[in-house]
């Protein structure tokens, strides 16, 4: 025992000499920068990422990814190398778990550990390709490094994670799917009882709630006014309960530069056709979503296209025509509620779906049109469902011939 100790002095000497070196080379930096102002400290704070946080997140891969293979771990009576790193690390269980994944993908991305290690790309950026590389396999990936990472070179992660988004869907469609919909099964929102005046919102939205739910909300926030001294949050928040109020009282939502708001999809007219490879459609302000999604969306709903060949060159934009009012009422009258196997849920719940999808060529008449609520119009076209009608005017639902797991279902 004693000469084990011996022999590990020397290394814990130069450690610790090291690290101090990094707290002597933390602390000056901190000196300059207290000090420093306008261009020469923008350029320190791009320094700090670039030198010194990127670089040393690279170094804590490297020796993670050598940690977490040895069960090192386990020495501290850890089960795994994300339990030690919440415990020893000060990290949450999110972040622990995706700097694991980032020391094991880059093992096998060469090219991203090396812009990693010299500072050309972020920590985000690394993360969203190690994230990409396990959601559809490395070997994907490892193909396409090189482009993914000359787009992080120019894009902030905000921009490049549609990229890594579109590129999962191309390899992927199935497990693109899969991930929206696990997504889609988070969702919630819970509404606290009052306490001091109070009332708190808590909750998730997928990326299509989401951009709804903001979409109608500009409606409702135009530019403020010189005496308007509310903060963005509190403009927010009355536009809010200004959108809850307008069923209530029977008037309309606003408009925003003369139209009434409306999502916006821009796709190939491979994509909405659900042909193999193409592109992902792109859900204004949000990003990619998957075909099953943008073809469901088709179905009935206040939209923008933006259709086109290839990369979209020679786009044509066309507002998609709605079910007209008239066709709807008699939707209405015929079908009464939601006809998915006795569901029922009220005609103001549902969509007008089209049997022969409208992306197919199906055409919005009354014979090919069925009213379904929402959830089970998402089950129509993101789960694989099929609706069809009986020789006795009977509504059929059939399941999908290969069922998607439960754990990407929605409950």
């Amino acid at each position: 025992m004693a000469a084990l100790e011996v022999q590990s002095k020397p290394g814990a000497r130069r450690l610790e000499a090291v690290v101090g070196k990094l707290r002597a080379g933390v602390e000056a930096l901190s000196a300059w920068v207290s000090e420093a102002d306008g261009e020469a400290l923008g350029e320190a704070l791009i320094q700090i990422r670039e030198a010194g946080i990127d670089p040393l997140e690279s170094v804590f891969a490297s020796g993670l990814r050598r940690f977490d293979r040895a069960g090192e771990y386990r020495a501290d009576g850890a089960l795994s190398a994300v339990a030690w790193m919440r415990e020893r690390c000060n990290l949450s269980g999110g972040a622990a778990a995706e700097r694991v994944n980032i020391a094991r993908q880059l093992e096998k991305l060469p090219q991203t550990a090396k812009a990693f290690a010299s500072g050309s790309v972020g920590f985000q950026h690394v993360a969203l390709i190690a994230r990409t590389a396990e959601n559809v396999g490395t070997l994907p990936v490892q193909k396409e490094e090189g482009n993914l990472l000359e787009a992080a070179h120019r894009m902030d992660p905000g921009r490049f994670a549609g990229v890594a988004k579109d590129f999962e869907q191309r390899v992927d469609r199935e497990a693109a799917l899969a991930d929206a919909n696990r997504a889609y099964a988070r969702r919630y929102l819970h509404i606290s009882e009052p306490q001091d005046g109070i009332v708190r919102l808590d909750g998730l939205l997928d990326v299509e709630g989401g951009a709804t739910l903001r979409t109608a909300l500009l409606a409702l926030m135009p530019p403020p006014k010189n005496d308007d001294d509310r903060t963005p949050g509190q403009r927010r928040a009355d536009a809010l309960v200004d959108l809850a109020r307008r069923p209530l009282d029977g008037s309309k939502l606003g408009t925003v530069g003369g139209q009434r708001p409306h999502l916006v999809i821009t796709a190939t007219v491979e994509t909405l056709a659900g042909l193999p490879g193409a592109p992902a459609a792109q859900l204004e302000g949000v990003g990619p979503i998957p075909q099953e999604t943008a073809q469901r969306l088709a179905c009935d709903a206040t939209l923008s296209w933006l259709t086109g060949h290839a990369e979209l060159e020679n786009e044509t934009s066309h507002a998609h025509r709605r079910i007209p009012a008239a066709t709807r009422r008699a939707l209405v009258a015929r079908d009464h509620d939601c006809v998915f196997n006795g569901c029922h849920r009220p005609a103001i719940w549902c969509d007008g779906h089209h049997l022969t999808w409208w992306t197919r060529g199906g055409k919005t008449e009354l014979p090919n049109l069925a009213l379904v609520c929402g959830r089970h119009h998402r089950m129509l076209h993101e789960d694989g469902w099929t609706l069809g009608r009986a020789k006795d005017g009977r509504w059929l639902a059939r399941p999908p011939c290969q069922r998607v797991p439960a754990s990407a279902r929605s409950a």
